[in-house]
C-alpha cells in the first residue's frame, strides 16, 4: 500500500469512498499490505475495479487543485477566500495574506454564512491536508472549493519568496 498511497496520495481517502475502508481499526490497511491482501480480506474486491477506482478518484482529486499563481490572481481581484488549516504554531510563524486561521468558530461560520458558488481556497502546509479538506468542504456543498496545489510552501516559492519556508519534523 505504501507504494500506492506514494503514486496516488489520496488512495486513502477514495478507499473510504467506494468502499469503506480505512475509516476504523477493523478495516484499516497497513502501509505493508498489498493492495491484492487488501482486496482479498475485503469481500475478494477485484483488484483492478478498485485500481480504476483509485486512478479515477485521483483525476477528480486533480481538479480540486489550484496553482499558487492562479489563487493569488483571484486573491488580487477579491475572487476568493482563503482558509488556512495548519497548527496555531504555523499560523503565527508565516502566512498567507488575506487567509483566515481554521477554527470551531469559522467552520460553523463558513458552514452557516459562506456563499457556497464563491471560490473558497485551503491550504495546508505542502497540500496534503488541505484536499481532505477540500473535498468535505465539497461534500458541505461547496461548488467551487480548492486546494491550494504544494500549500503555503510553494507559495513562499512562486507567489511571496518573503514568507519563510519551513520543515516538519
Amino acid at each position: 500500500m505504501r507504494e500506492v498511497l506514494e503514486a496516488y496520495p489520496g488512495a486513502q481517502r477514495a478507499l473510504f469512498r467506494g468502499y469503506h475502508i480505512g475509516g476504523c481499526s477493523s478495516c484499516a490497511f497497513h502501509s505493508e499490505e498489498t493492495l491484492d491482501q487488501l482486496c482479498l480480506r475485503n469481500d475478494n474486491l477485484d483488484v483492478e475495479q478498485v485500481i480504476a477506482h483509485i486512478v479515477r478518484s485521483h483525476d477528480e482529486d486533480q481538479q480540486l487543485l489550484i496553482a499558487p499563481a492562479e489563487l493569488a490572481g483571484s486573491m488580487k481581484r477579491g475572487d476568493a477566500r482563503l482558509v488556512d488549516i495548519r497548527t496555531r504554531e504555523e499560523w503565527e510563524a508565516a502566512r498567507i495574506e488575506g487567509a483566515r486561521f481554521f477554527t470551531q468558530e469559522l467552520l460553523q461560520e463558513m458552514l452557516s454564512k459562506w456563499p457556497r458558488g464563491e471560490l473558497l481556497a485551503i491550504y495546508d502546509h505542502q497540500g496534503t491536508k488541505s484536499q481532505d479538506a477540500a473535498a468535505y468542504f465539497q461534500g458541505q456543498g461547496f461548488q467551487n472549493v480548492k486546494s491550494l496545489r504544494g500549500g503555503i510552501d510553494a507559495w513562499s516559492q512562486e507567489v511571496d519568496p518573503k514568507i519563510p519556508r519551513y520543515r516538519l519534523e
